[in-house]
């Protein structure tokens, strides 16, 4: 996979890179953690073919245009026919019907800012506009939110990337445990989330 996604950049530059965070956001199995960090390398090393700037906005542009191919099923489909579909269809890019219920808990606990928060977490960031559209959050907004998340994101494995060189790889290692904290304790706080609010209607 590495070496499919270095020859991309290499031979098809800024569309490449594009190409490739829309891609990545259809199919999770492709690393964002890679494709960016790598790109930011690209860029430090060839800086006459490709410059940071252009690197991230590629990437957001690739990103942000693949959530959209994710929130059009949830608003036109609806919960329960994406969710069939997943259980049918979904083994061939990683995703159940069990991971659109998690992402919609979500979505429902924490609102419009969890288009925000969900494009920073990887694992999250992928199925997140599918609550977002089966909730029929307005598209400005879902937009402003998907493209605020999905910069600080692109911005940061480019950086890394940047800074790295050669060492790039090293920003998929480290970040792969800091997710999973980050998961876990958003499950904590959703499962606090959950028993305060059932202790408020018991009192009622």
């Amino acid at each position: 996979m590495l070496e499919w996604i270095t020859n991309t950049i290499n031979s098809m530059g800024y569309v490449g890179i594009a190409l490739l965070m829309f891609v990545e956001n259809l199919f999770p199995p492709i690393p964002s953690e890679l494709i960016m960090p790598l790109a930011g390398f690209t860029a430090r090393a060839t800086p006459d073919r490709l410059n940071v700037t252009g690197v991230f906005l590629a990437g957001l542009v690739g990103s942000v245009a693949g959530a959209l191919v994710w929130y059009y099923p949830g608003k036109f489909l609806g919960e329960k026919r994406l969710k069939l579909w997943a259980d049918k269809y979904g083994k061939w890019i990683t995703v159940s019907s069990k991971d659109i219920t998690k992402a919609k808990r979500w979505f429902d606990s924490q609102g419009s800012k969890a288009v925000f928060i969900g494009r920073i977490i990887p694992g999250v960031r992928t199925l997140i506009s599918v609550p977002a559209g089966i909730s029929n959050m307005h598209l400005l907004p879902f937009l402003f939110y998907t493209t605020l998340g999905s910069a600080a994101w692109v911005g940061l494995l480019t950086y890394s990337g940047y800074v790295l060189g050669s060492q790039y790889e090293l920003v998929d290692k480290y970040l792969a445990p800091v997710s999973k904290i980050v998961l876990g304790s958003l499950l904590l706080i959703f499962i606090g989330w959950i028993l305060k609010r059932r202790r408020t209607s018991t009192r009622r």
